[in-house]
């Protein structure tokens, strides 16, 4: 089956909003054996016409976006005189927005009436976020199947899961045959390392199809292969020979989900004293469905004055070594630790920049303190990026230790 999918908006060509969808797309599709074979991006306006005229060689096209109720928003009127089919007013659909609008505080203008507008045989897909319900046009002569949602991720995500992957499942006359697949997640290694290590390896097992390697959005890589059930396990096998410290997961998990997780299953529960990432470490554990079990305290002592006053750190400690030290780290973690009353505590204390560096802590230094019943300790690293991105990597960094902590690993 070919399937198409068509992101209008101008703002997508502007830059002014990041286009996720085809990624989000594509990944709901893969389990199902089937793909999207094209996707384009088209602004506003009689883009759209031409994008669609062009998609006769499709079997299925998904349109996200242009079902709004202002004057660029044409992608529902557009569809309907391409198919040749007569727009009716859905009072039913006019309601329902009314009643929503209306709930939120907001007055419904007549313009919000296009919105319940359909063709003439198309299936309305509600849109429990939204006003804007999506349709279904079934394929007429030599245009296909067409599916139009509205743009807003929050809105098309839930409505393609749930109303749209099934019809394209029955269009497709069920899954189709694929090769299985399996992810493992690592942190500390670089994509060439895994494949000059074990490339050739995951190359040559009996039943393997592919083999990719991609950098992950936090700071880790991740290796999927694809492949026979016998050809997947045998490449577990040489990845947990050859990279069993560094690998994180092998089920998807981010690096924060495996430290709440394993902090629950050792009954153990953690502190975090941030500086220079403000409070980000403790952001990524709480963002968790299940932290509040093991996460106890965050600190954010931003200020030197704060670190002393809830943590306890040596005012006489700070004026020798600066806040940037190791025995700062180290005492951040000591007294997030003791205030707690946690199992363990990591701190992180660096110059994001980009001001603040000296020729001796340059930007991008961090110093990381973990701190347990068994002793604590503190470590340099340098990540000389831009202040979201140094953010991330320390507080990588960081989970990481208390990762190490828990399934036994060294930590310092």
């Amino acid at each position: 089956m070919r399937i198409e999918l068509i992101n209008t908006g101008t703002e997508l060509l502007l830059g002014e909003v990041i286009n996720t969808h085809a990624a989000y797309v594509g990944e709901k599709l893969r389990p199902l054996g089937l793909a999207i074979a094209k996707q384009v991006a088209v602004p506003d306006g009689d883009a759209i016409r031409q994008s669609l005229k062009a998609s006769r060689g499709s079997d299925v096209v998904v349109a996200t976006g242009g079902l709004g109720p202002t004057p660029d928003d044409l992608t529902r009127e557009i569809a309907a005189e391409l198919y040749g089919l007569e727009l009716h007013f859905d009072q039913s659909i006019s309601d329902e927005m009314r009643q929503r609008l209306e709930s939120r505080g907001h007055k419904m203008t007549e313009n919000n009436n296009r919105q319940a507008m359909v063709p003439e045989g198309a299936t309305v897909l509600p849109n429990p976020n939204g006003t804007a319900p999506g349709l279904y046009i079934p394929a007429k002569d030599d245009l296909p199947h067409l599916f139009l949602l509205p743009g807003p991720p929050r809105e098309l995500y839930p409505m393609f899961e749930n109303d749209v992957l099934s019809r394209i499942l029955d269009l497709a006359g069920g899954a189709q045959d694929m090769p299985g697949s399996k992810t493992w997640t690592f942190y500390g290694l670089g994509e060439s390392r895994i494949a000059a290590d074990i490339g050739e390896d995951l190359d040559n097992i009996d039943g393997m199809a592919e083999v990719g390697y991609r950098l992950g959005k936090k700071a880790d890589i991740n290796l999927r292969c694809f492949g026979t059930d016998a050809a997947l396990d045998a490449a577990g096998v040489i990845v947990e020979e050859r990279f069993a410290d560094q690998l994180i997961s092998e089920t998807g998990e981010c690096m924060e989900e495996v430290v709440v997780r394993l902090l629950r299953e050792n009954g153990a529960t953690l502190a975090t004293a941030e500086s220079c990432t403000g409070g980000f470490l403790s952001h990524r554990v709480t963002n968790v469905s299940g932290s509040s079990e093991v996460f106890t305290h965050g600190f954010i002592t931003y200020a030197n004055a704060a670190k002393t006053s809830l943590l306890g750190v040596s005012a006489s400690d700070l004026e020798s070594h600066g806040a940037v030290s190791e025995p700062i780290a180290k005492a951040m973690a000591e007294g997030a630790l003791a205030a707690s009353g946690a199992t363990c505590a990591v701190s992180l204390t660096g110059i994001a920049g980009p001001t603040g560096g000296t020729e001796d802590k340059p930007n991008g230094t961090v110093w990381i303190g973990f701190a347990h019943a068994g002793g604590s300790f503190a470590a340099k690293f340098f990540y000389p990026h831009e202040r979201e991105f140094f953010k991330l990597l320390a507080s990588q960094r960081g989970l990481d230790l208390v990762r190490r902590f828990l399934i036994g690993l060294p930590t310092g």
